[in-house]
């Protein structure tokens, strides 16, 4: 007999057998399916692993009627291909708990980890209840003190609230996915749609900004700018005011000032202000900062952090705290971070203090604020920037304040005040800490004192317009779902990810609402309002949080939902055939839109459209069979059109959109910008006549000179057999 610990990864199960191991942990392995084997004391314990969810919910009987409401927790690998991969897993979990006389959960310490050792505690095990381990980092001390002070029971508030927001996804989603799907079944056609209960909101806020920059008006103003020097240094000064919103009031300051050479500094202000350290990471602070100096892609920060996190290198990183509690020992932390190179001198500096980190107010029962472990890890360049971020906030968190000055500088031009305004660092405090990633702009005005001489070199009246409001970022649209308290801290990132690849959003830098998404808020903001409506959204997220905290049951939150869905579906009947046709139509502009690319540089009347053939992606002209044009594209690649033409030929020029990049090129292969020019092209042009050869380094075929869409390169001559290509000279960004 032996206690069976469940952890929730293989690489978690690996480092919590070698914490507990009072000697050498013993892997082994059925249907390479690692676990392991230990002793602790007197204690024979067998380390076993999930892979995330081994259990997920569905019917109980397939059909297509909705609203869904007759489901159960059923193996993953029964219902979802793709999770094909979990059963052996779960066959060893269930051989492995025969012989076990005691079970503790070891999964991540929050409601999804709970959710998964529960399920594998009741239904592959066979147990009403089990031991519970809760830690925040998966180093050695902290795994041990979470072993001898595991709870006896699971916390059934995290598993409780874990099921009910499973329950709640699944009836929403399901139910009103296949009435969208089957509203649009009665138009005639058939086309899988789908929304999910946060999916809705969240496009709403994004379509909302949308109609806000469509509906923008821009509003014309001016402003009067000063160049000028003094004291042999340059100085740039605008008009007190600012803003004229009406042209006479500036065109009678520009009288009253023209053609004066000097002006004089009639007042100077200094200010200084402190600026407090940052608060500790909570999971959407590092998702907005990596993504503000890295441009990292928010769900691709959260999957960094948790392989750094089921690395031992940081802590556990789905946290909604910004405070760092004393218990888990700055100064230790801090001594370890010293034996890595380049934080020693600032982590000695550190030690010599007295460590205070400057906690926010935001809290988190089960995990502080992301912090390091100390552990050097070896990790990818990607990895490595956030750790480093990490580190470094982890560090300015204790620094003291820094000091800014800033300085006003009034200058009177016949009586019209100018002022220039410039902040410098003084004191720099925490930034010595953040080190690069502390962006703030540093402007030193010259020394200047009252009565100086200003010599005017220039004024100039600016003509402006107001802006529209901002797109979201995918930064900025995290922040603001959690300000609106939408999703969680661990599924705001995939839920906007969802919206792009139902292709309800796109866009890299800005997030734009497609026409598919425009309309398919438009019509369900019509007819059912309810599917996206943020306020009910938000109150079950408040109910669940409740749940957790053992104030209300589940079932009860469970049967309100089934009231209030049943509501929604009824009304969505009354108006499916209205819903149906809007949908369609919304989805056939929308394709249409995004498969434009522009208009046809041959007939100039039809427009080049994105098409699908036997071979690949191709361009053609709408006006099939009148005009032929057609021109293949690259593969394996999301393209849709730049907007724009080509300087250099008039072609519509194209975005190519892959995993890791973005690029732009002409669609025309003949155009002159891909053309190799000076020494390269002269070899190149040798190498297709045939009076220079040039050996693949491969095989012992020859270099052929080839062409594509994106312009001239070296090619095997034994392709496809060897497929080693050379780029250009000319072409080595691309």
């Amino acid at each position: 007999m032996y206690e069976l610990i469940i952890t929730e990864k293989p690489q978690a199960s690996k480092r919590v057998a070698e914490a507990l191991a009072e000697g050498k942990a013993i892997k082994e392995s059925i249907n390479k399916v690692s676990y392991y084997k230990i002793t602790r004391g007197k204690k024979d314990i067998i380390v076993a692993c999930a892979v995330g969810h081994l259990y997920g919910l569905d019917e109980k009987k397939k059909s297509w009627d909705f609203p869904v409401f007759d489901i159960e927790w059923q193996p993953a690998y029964q219902s979802k291909k793709s999770a094909a991969f979990s059963k052996k897993y779960l066959q060893v979990i269930k051989k492995l708990c025969k012989d076990a006389n005691e079970f503790t959960v070891a999964c991540d310490y929050d409601t999804e980890g709970s959710v998964i050792g529960a399920n594998v505690i009741k239904f592959a095990c066979k147990q009403k209840n089990a031991s519970r381990m809760k830690f925040s980092t998966l180093t050695k001390p902290d795994l041990i003190e979470a072993y001898e002070n595991k709870s006896e029971t699971l916390d059934w508030g995290q598993v409780n609230a874990g099921e009910a927001r499973h329950y709640l996804d699944y009836f929403n989603g399901i139910s009103y996915s296949r009435a969208l799907t089957h509203a649009y079944k009665t138009t005639g056609g058939f086309k899988v749609l789908s929304i999910g209960r946060v999916q809705g909101p969240a496009l709403k806020i994004i379509v909302d900004r949308e109609k806000e920059i469509k509906a923008f008006k821009p509003v014309p103003y001016w402003q009067i700018e000063l160049k000028g020097a003094v004291n042999k240094g340059d100085i740039i000064a605008w008009h007190i005011k600012d803003k004229f919103w009406d042209k006479k009031e500036a065109d009678k300051v520009m009288k009253n000032i023209k053609g004066q050479k000097e002006g004089r500094v009639d007042k100077v202000e200094k200010t200084q202000f402190k600026q407090l350290p940052p608060n500790p990471f909570d999971l959407t602070a590092l998702q907005i900062e990596a993504y503000r100096v890295f441009k990292i892609q928010p769900k691709d920060t959260l999957a960094i952090a948790q392989d750094l996190y089921t690395s031992g290198f940081i802590s556990y990183p789905r946290t909604s705290s910004n405070q760092l509690p004393a218990k888990i020992g700055y100064s230790k932390i801090l001594s370890l971070l010293a034996k890595q190179g380049k934080y020693k001198e600032l982590c000695s500096k550190l030690l010599k203090t007295n460590l205070q980190p400057n906690n926010g107010k935001k809290t988190d029962l089960a995990h502080p604020a992301i912090y390091p472990t100390g552990i050097m890890p070896r990790v990818d360049d990607r990895a490595a920037k956030i750790y480093d971020l990490i580190v470094r906030r982890f560090m300015a968190t204790f620094g003291e304040a820094a000091l800014r000055e800033t300085m006003k500088v009034y200058i009177a031009v016949n009586k019209e005040i100018f002022v220039a305004k410039g902040t410098r660092t003084t004191e720099k405090g925490w930034f010595v800490y953040y080190g690069n990633y502390v962006r703030l702009e540093e402007e030193e005005l010259p020394k200047v004192k009252e009565n100086d001489i200003v010599n005017v070199k220039k004024i100039t009246l600016h003509e402006k317009e107001t802006q529209p409001p901002k797109r979201y970022t995918p930064a900025s649209i995290i922040r603001e779902l959690e300000k609106r308290s939408l999703g969680t801290k661990a599924t705001r990132a995939q839920i906007i990810d969802t919206l792009f690849q139902r292709h309800y959003v796109h866009g890299q830098k800005s997030i734009e609402a497609t026409e598919l998404g425009i309309n398919t808020i438009e019509t369900l903001g019509k007819y059912v309002p309810k599917i996206i409506d943020e306020a009910l959204t938000r109150h079950f997220e408040e109910e669940m949080e409740e749940i957790r905290e053992g104030k209300k049951k589940k079932e009860d939150i469970l049967e309100e939902a089934k009231g209030a869905i049943t509501n929604v579906i009824k009304d969505f009947r009354k108006h499916e055939k209205e819903v149906g046709e809007n949908l369609k139509k919304a989805y056939w502009q929308a394709k249409d839109t995004m498969n434009t690319i522009g208009k046809c540089p041959n007939c100039k009347k039809g427009d080049l459209m994105i098409r699908k053939g036997k071979y690949g992606m191709f361009a053609a002209c709408s006006a099939y069979p009148k005009c032929k044009t057609t021109i293949s594209l690259p593969s394996g690649a999301n393209i849709r059109s730049a907007k724009k033409n080509c300087e250099i030929c008039g072609y519509p020029m194209v975005k190519e959109i892959r995993k890791k990049s973005v690029r732009e090129y002409c669609l025309n292969p003949n155009c002159k910008s891909k053309h190799v020019e000076g020494k390269a092209g002269k070899e190149a042009k040798a190498v297709a006549k045939g009076k220079i050869e040039k050996k693949c380094p491969k095989c012992d075929g020859k270099l052929v000179l080839r062409s594509s869409i994106y312009g001239k390169f070296y090619g095997c001559s034994n392709y496809p057999k060897c497929k080693y290509i050379e780029k250009l000279e000319n072409n080595k960004k691309e």
